[in-house]
Formats: C-alpha cells, sequence, structure tokens
C-alpha cells in the first residue's frame, strides 16, 4: 500500500493538496516550504520538478519554474533537499515533473531517486497511455511507483475507465481543458463535469486541479471529488508574501 493509499484510509473527503516549485523563491527553500505545508496541516504535497518547456502549466508556474532554473536547481539538488526531509516529514509527496526529465536523467536513475527520497507517486502529464502499457507500468512495479493520471472535459469514458483500472493512487480531474491557473469561480459547465464523473462511479479516488485557489473553489471542489490541489494561487502567495506567510494563506482554506 503506498503512502496515498494510506492517506485515505485515515482521511477520505476534503483533502488540501499544495503544488510548489522546488528550488522557488530560493534554491534552498524547498525544504522550509515542505516543513511550513506540513505544519499548515496540509494533506499531501505535489512536488514540482522545474523544467524549461512545463506543457501543462500556465504563466505563475511557468514563471517560478524559470526562476528556479535560473536560481540553479536541477534533479540532483531536488534530490538531495528531499532527502533531507526524508526522515522529518511525515506529509505524503507526490512528485511532478515530466517524461523528458526523467528520460535525460536516466530512467532507472530517476526512479531509484524518488524511491531512495521516500516518495512512491508521480505525476507526468505527459506520459502517453500506451507507453505507460508497454513500458513504463513494468518500470514503475518494478520500483514501487505508482502513476497519476490526468483527465479532462474532453477525456472519452474508454479511456477513463482504462485509467481508472490503472489507478492506485488518484486520478487527477483537470477542472478545465487549459493550463494551469486561477481562474476564479467555478462555472455550471465546470459542476456539469464534476458530476458526470462523480455519477460513473469509479473505484478510483478524484482529486481535482487546475484553477483551485481560495476556500471557495477547494469546497466546491470537494463536493465532487474527495480533494483538491492549489498551486497557481500559492505559487503567487509564496513569491509575494515568503514562506512566513504560507500558513496565513493555508489555514482559511481548511478552517
Amino acid at each position: 500500500m503506498n503512502s496515498i493509499q494510506q492517506l485515505f484510509q485515515k482521511k477520505e473527503r476534503n483533502l488540501l493538496s499544495i503544488y510548489f516549485t522546488c528550488g522557488y523563491p530560493a534554491l534552498e527553500d524547498t525544504t522550509e516550504v515542505i516543513a511550513s505545508l506540513e505544519k499548515s496541516g496540509v494533506d499531501f504535497i505535489e512536488v514540482g520538478l522545474p523544467y524549461s518547456d512545463p506543457l501543462a502549466d500556465g504563466p505563475t508556474i511557468q514563471d517560478s519554474s524559470q526562476k528556479a532554473l535560473e536560481n540553479g536547481i536541477n534533479l540532483d539538488i531536488v534530490f538531495e533537499q528531499l532527502m533531507t526531509v526524508k526522515n522529518t516529514n511525515k506529509t505524503p509527496l507526490v512528485l511532478m515533473g515530466y517524461l523528458n526529465q526523467m528520460l535525460k536523467y536516466g530512467e532507472d536513475k530517476f526512479c531509484q531517486k524518488v524511491v531512495a527520497c521516500g516518495i512512491d507517486t508521480l505525476i507526468l502529464p505527459d506520459l502517453p497511455m500506451v507507453e505507460f502499457e508497454n513500458h513504463y507500468k513494468a518500470l514503475f512495479d518494478k520500483y514501487g511507483l505508482t502513476n497519476v493520471f490526468l483527465i479532462t472535459p474532453n477525456t472519452e469514458e474508454e479511456r477513463i475507465r482504462k485509467i481508472d483500472s490503472y489507478t492506485n493512487a488518484f486520478i487527477y480531474v483537470v477542472a478545465s481543458s487549459s493550463i494551469t491557473g486561477a481562474k476564479g469561480e467555478i462555472s455550471n459547465q465546470q459542476i456539469a463535469y464534476f458530476e458526470r464523473i462523480k455519477n460513473m462511479n469509479l473505484q478510483s479516488k478524484l482529486i481535482v486541479g487546475f484553477g483551485i485557489s481560495d476556500k471557495q473553489t477547494f469546497t466546491t471542489a470537494c463536493e465532487y471529488a474527495n480533494g483538491a490541489i492549489i498551486g497557481s494561487a500559492f505559487i503567487k502567495n509564496l513569491g509575494q508574501n515568503g514562506i512566513a506567510k504560507i500558513d496565513d494563506f493555508i489555514k482559511p482554506i481548511i478552517a
């Protein structure tokens, strides 16, 4: 049983995950951000690997990724940072990156490093299903890793059902067919989409992301899923107010 499955055994509803970019705002901030998020009471943390071409991310996360790269972050440093919190952090970490990062680093070496850091769940938004079935499922099984698949309003039911059959953590329900970023209130169209997915009675847990930014959007998303991920709004707050104000951002959402 992986760390996310264990988490769901303890808590099934209203889970809050926060996405942050490693090495942002400053190179050495990764460990402090994780510690502050844990102290604030988030349920799990999505650890973003800075990348030069983050296809799924909007301007806010792209900017944070670029800044982290300018700060000198790379995968070796990320893994070193994550190793330093392995024995103190008790909040599950999910590693979010892109397939090319793993390929350039070396597939086996990447997986070994992830496991060494105490992480067992990955989000690779650009991993094609056919590649997962033909190669990466066996690779991830070898190292005890699980992959989180994303679905969007345009994902066909057959694919959703297939994703459901492969899921050992949660399905990432992308709230809109666009890049990440706060977009204000959740629309009636999005709610209809959430209801459609909920009524499919999937076996997997559902976590909503993209456009979740505050108490209102978090609460709405949780009516149709097990929880939600906040990314861009947190990154923006972190850039403006610093690590010291993380608790001030989190507490109103989970209160």
